[in-house]
This record gives C-alpha cells, sequence and structure tokens, in this order.
C-alpha cells in the first residue's frame, strides 16, 4: 500500500479504486468494510488475504 488512497471497488457505479490504479499504477487494493480483510492485485488479477 502506497498513498492510502481510498475508493469504491468494482461494484460500486464509479469504481474509484480502479480508477485510481490506471492513474497511478499502484496494484493492490485493501477492502475498508467492516468485517472484510481481503486485498486485491491488478496486476496479477488475484484477491487474497493474509493470515
Amino acid at each position: 500500500m502506497k498513498c492510502g488512497h481510498a475508493g469504491c471497488c468494482d461494484n460500486s457505479k464509479n469504481k474509484h479504486a480502479t480508477k485510481h490504479f490506471h492513474s497511478s499504477h499502484h496494484p493492490i487494493i485493501k477492502s475498508l468494510e467492516p468485517g472484510e480483510d481481503w486485498y486485491y492485485c491488478y496486476v496479477d488479477d488475484l484477491a487474497f488475504e493474509f493470515e
């Protein structure tokens, strides 16, 4: 995680996280939803969690 940008994922209308990836090339996003602890890498098209 580089910059701390908070944006909605692709389940939202505006897809801010994806737009941020395309403009900044920051490849990893983390869910900020309560009770969720997943990450997603745009480059590898891979969702993951840390244990």
